[in-house]
């Protein structure tokens, strides 16, 4: 009689996770409206500053129908800091790099031996 009671409860219990999330079972599907032919614009940016680590890096980027520009930079591991900033549109990319400080560490992108 007690495995007929365990297999009871067990029915039971299927039947009330199967109500839960089953459709026809108050379950809702909410459908969302994309409209891609919409002006896109955004806006963003970030920062990570982390000294135990060492990492240090931000990032903007704002974007105006075809039109994006951004900014990131970075600690690089040979101790430089890279700077770049950005535009695109309808007519391609222009990406213009440059680095502050001096290479520390002999690492990669340094001139000297690093090994």
């Amino acid at each position: 009689m007690q495995g007929g009671a365990v297999l009871a409860l067990l029915v039971v219990a299927v039947a009330a996770v199967s109500a839960q999330g089953g459709e026809g079972y108050g379950h809702h599907h909410l459908e969302e409206y994309v409209d891609y032919r919409a002006h896109p614009r955004y806006h963003y940016d970030y920062h990570v500053h982390d000294p135990h680590t060492h990492d240090f890096k931000n990032q903007w980027e704002h974007r105006d129908g075809k039109e994006t520009k951004g900014h990131y930079s970075l600690l690089q591991p040979d101790g430089r800091k890279r700077i770049v900033e950005y535009r695109a549109g309808k007519h391609g990319a222009d990406y213009r790099i440059k680095y502050e400080g001096h290479s520390e560490h002999g690492g990669i992108g340094s001139f000297g031996i690093g090994y």
